[in-house]
């Protein structure tokens, strides 16, 4: 059990460290590109300078994530060897197309974007970041293919106590991954809005380099606000979907013990999870219901009774994840989603109403809004995984079946303590490169040699 333990504790510390730089990267690449093709349609010299600013910034969180994503499939190998013996044939596929296609085409061109500026035309240079951001992206839905399999398995057989693939497209078109993907990437994209909008902020505060900051800010708050409300939408049409294919999760996350026709929303509770019951609530009438289905009438399991048909359907045991946890997370995400969706609205009617340079207490609130989406993204993680629990592979194979089994708890001890120690090195490296370009600003000059030798020098880093 203290095996099990301290692996479950180890891949939640790496998969959430390596999670804090992916969705800056989908959606930073992204607006670096608009910026670029900005600068190639116009000739606007500021442009470039945002261009080469944010693609600086780009480029240190693109090589943390590298970093810490390869340490990602060693975790399969090391300390979850038997999950990978039970369904490598299927996980192993989508990773190894996201490695050779999207992750080489990713840093192929990359190197092509960061030392190609004096040697390749307009066009094909920006074709070169371009092809970079999107293939960030096609890599995000590679790897959530694999884990919507995790979620929800499809095109696959059983046959000698191991998965086996039958049916590839089944795979990729998995239902989960429809709406997982989407809503992945648009929150890459709030992540990139608000971080763009806070840094621009600063810098508003500051009174420097208006010319590009001014047009950093808005640029980012028309993304920012558009992308919220995508992941808004998105996010509802995915729990209408997470209801069906595992009510169990959705059942937890809002305390729901008993089925309820019409069910109420809880927007806060007591949660007695020994007794498996609410002593205090505060509750919509029929808003569960709503978010359910579309209508404040629809008849919601509860978890007495998903538990009851659990144990019918797969033996004894406890199918009922940490119920108080996925709660709060759920409440923490939403929370996080609206003060995001406030901010993008009054960005947009500061920058409309030309106040936002002015008020400072609203710049002063987005650069404190900048961990907020990050928060947003791990609360809405935490619930996805462990709200499947205590499944690795949904209806197939539980955690505790998956951990290695030749793997001593010394050593996961002592890889557990070493990669907490080398991840806080990247961290404060990762910390101090970041502030250190954000404060400096853009450059006036020398910009691409500058740039070139602090890329190498951030690679030494990692």
């Amino acid at each position: 059990m203290t095996e099990l333990i301290l692996s479950r504790l180890q891949f939640a510390v790496i998969t959430s460290y390596h999670f804090l730089f992916v969705p800056l990267t989908l959606g930073l690449g992204v607006l670096v590109a608009m910026m670029e093709t900005w600068y190639v349609k116009t000739g606007n010299e500021t442009y470039k300078k945002m261009t080469k600013f944010w693609g600086k910034l780009f480029l240190i969180n693109f090589a943390m994530g590298v970093v810490t994503g390869i340490v990602q499939e060693f975790q399969f190998g090391m300390n979850w060897s038997e999950y990978s013996r039970f369904v490598g044939d299927i996980f192993g596929a989508p990773l190894a197309i996201e490695a050779l296609v999207a992750f080489f085409l990713e840093s192929t061109f990359l190197g092509l974007w960061v030392f190609g500026w004096d040697k390749l035309s307009k066009k094909v240079h920006l074709i070169t970041i371009w092809i970079v951001a999107i293939s960030s992206n096609i890599s995000a839905f590679f790897i959530l293919v694999a884990n919507s399999f995790m979620q929800e398995p499809v095109g696959y057989i059983l046959r000698n106590g191991r998965a086996e693939m039958t049916d590839f497209l089944a795979v990729i078109t998995n239902p989960h991954v429809i709406y997982q993907f989407p809503h992945t990437v648009l929150s890459g994209f709030v992540t990139a809005g608000f971080f763009v909008m806070g840094v621009s902020a600063y810098h508003l505060l500051k009174r420097s380099h208006l010319d590009v900051f001014r047009r950093s800010f808005h640029m980012a708050v028309i993304f920012a606000f558009i992308s919220t409300l995508g992941v808004a939408g998105v996010g509802h049409i995915q729990g209408m979907h997470l209801v069906e294919s595992q009510p169990m999760k959705m059942a937890a996350a809002e305390a729901h013990w008993e089925t309820e026709n019409p069910a109420g929303l809880s927007l806060y509770a007591s949660i007695d999870e020994q007794g498996q019951k609410n002593n205090f609530e505060i509750k919509i009438p029929g808003m569960l219901s709503f978010l359910s289905y579309n209508s404040f009438t629809g008849e919601v399991k509860g978890i007495h009774e998903l538990q009851n048909s659990a144990v019918q359907e797969y033996g004894p045991g406890n199918y009922v994840p940490p119920v108080a946890s996925l709660f709060w997370s759920f409440r923490i995400m939403l929370t996080a989603g609206m003060w995001l969706v406030l901010m993008a609205l009054l960005g947009l009617y500061f920058y409309k109403t030309k106040v936002y340079e002015q008020n400072t207490l609203f710049l002063k609130l987005l650069l404190w809004t900048i961990p907020v989406p990050y928060i947003a993204n791990i609360a809405g993680w935490f619930l996805a995984e462990v709200g499947r629990q205590p499944w690795i592979v949904y209806g197939l194979q539980r955690v505790e079946h998956g951990v290695s089994t030749s793997v001593s708890m010394f050593s996961m001890l002592i890889a557990f303590v070493g990669f907490m120690l080398v991840y806080a090195a990247l961290a404060a490296a990762d910390l101090y490169l970041m502030v250190k370009f954000i404060k400096k600003g853009p450059e006036e000059a020398n910009v691409d040699e500058h740039l070139n030798s602090e890329v190498k020098g951030a690679s030494l880093w990692t």
